[in-house]
């Protein structure tokens, strides 16, 4: 194959993901601000405090094991097919751990009512999610991106016709019950139509990219703690990135108030469509390549390296200038003058971008061999710190705090990965 066709191809296949996400992340965009608008910051800060609750136990309930999928492939080749069965079985485990802690939550915690039966509503949103990352790592590794990008998107688009229907054509003001009630809708939906992909993986039936020789064997016995033993790195790693990007929404409410957390959640739902950038080209595109030139050309994937800090350093810095000048007017018109104080919240995170970008392409290098545990112990570290900055910053600033908190915890994120990287990646 040609240079220039490779260049195309990659090209194709990196403009569907980001069309795609971007598509995905503009309609949760427009899903929060038709939501913001309606209800208002406090019921809204309500609502994202619930949504975050349910993403991290959505990382429970999967922990790891869909990019554990990517790295085991990547390594093995069609012999890692003997892991898809116990690994599902590992799903169901890990599943009924997380909705056991949803319940608990449910009955013994300090939420108001309001928000406890809401969370326990979205209990159906969490398995929606949990099947829709599965279905994705398969489509990562058959190399479908224009399928993967129409899957990651369904659920949003179909979220926001059923409340944009709700708010602007049968003119129904519609609760927080209402509004986790669809949510709950597309989980379910989504869950019964992730098993047949699933159930064909299990059999080997699947386009494998990259790996030409189709030799496995089912008949491999492979528990549970095998399993966990090859997931909890990734486990963990979505986990701790989670307390440092999104955590701040759950304790401002908790530390400051409901009215806080809807402007601060206004400001990160900006910042989460911009990183949607280099999270589309190094944890969709790239990752399951990174797998096979770690083992296979380690010349290819340390030019990928290189031209990937330099690329996500120039886009960092241009979108930072433009949402600095841009913010004043952009945010009162997108989600209401009642939102005027997240202004200064876009802000502040905004000069965490340049940062954030680069970091995505260091850190996704110590997701290949055997970095991946030294890895986490540095999101980890990361994670615990952005935990004290926010216990001691919001209650003296409140949703500024956690803004101040999240650039901190970035920066030392990307200095720990460069020297990591240096050290054990790169050392020749």
């Amino acid at each position: 194959m040609s240079r220039n066709l490779v260049k195309k191809k990659t090209l194709k296949a990196v403009s569907f993901l980001w069309l795609g996400s971007l598509a995905g992340s503009g309609s949760t965009f427009l899903i929060y601000v038709i939501l913001a608008r309606k209800i208002g910051p406090e019921k809204f800060g309500i609502l994202s405090n619930s949504l975050a609750i349910i993403s991290v136990l959505a990382f429970l309930a999967g922990f790891g094991i869909s990019k554990t999928w990517l790295k085991l492939f990547g390594e093995e080749g069609w012999r890692a097919i003997r892991w898809v069965k116990p690994s599902l079985k590992y799903v169901g485990v890990s599943l009924l751990l997380s909705l056991t802690i949803i319940f608990v939550i449910s009955w013994i915690s300090f939420e108001d009512v309001e928000t406890r039966n809401l969370i326990l509503i979205l209990i159906f949103h969490l398995l929606g999610l949990t099947s829709v990352e599965l279905v994705s790592s398969k489509l990562q590794l058959e190399e479908r991106f224009g399928f993967l990008s129409v899957w990651q998107l369904s659920p949003n688009l179909i979220r926001l016709f059923a409340l944009a229907a709700s708010f602007f054509i049968l003119k129904r003001t519609l609760n927080l019950y209402q509004i986790g009630f669809v949510y709950a809708v597309v989980g379910v939906l989504f869950l019964i139509v992730s098993i047949k992909p699933l159930s064909q993986m299990i059999k080997g039936r699947i386009n494998l990219k990259g790996h030409d020789i189709k030799k496995y064997d089912l008949s491999e016995k492979i528990g549970l703690k095998q399993i966990f033993n090859e997931a909890w790195p990734f486990g963990l790693a979505q986990f701790f990135a989670f307390i440092y990007l999104q955590s701040d929404i759950i304790m401002v409410k908790y530390l400051s108030s409901n009215l806080e957390t809807g402007y601060y959640n206004a400001a990160f739902t900006i910042m989460a469509g911009l990183l949607l950038i280099p999270s589309v080209l190094f944890g969709k595109y790239l990752l399951p390549k990174y797998h096979r030139w770690a083992n296979k050309d380690r010349i290819k994937f340390y030019k990928a390296y290189k031209k990937g800090n330099q690329l996500m350093l120039i886009s960092g810095l241009f979108i930072l200038i433009v949402l600095v000048v841009s913010s004043k007017n952009l945010v009162p018109i997108v989600f209401g003058e009642s939102f005027s104080k997240a202004v200064i919240l876009v802000n502040i995170l905004a000069f965490s971008i340049p940062v954030s970008f680069v970091s995505y392409s260091v850190g996704a290098t110590l997701v290949t061999k055997n970095h991946m545990k030294y890895k986490v112990k540095l999101m980890g570290s990361v994670a615990l710190l952005n935990v004290l900055l926010n216990l001691f910053l919001i209650p003296n600033y409140g949703a500024k705090g956690a803004a101040f908190a999240t650039i901190i915890s970035n920066i030392l994120l990307f200095v720990l990965y460069l020297i990591s990287v240096k050290k054990m990646v790169f050392n020749k």
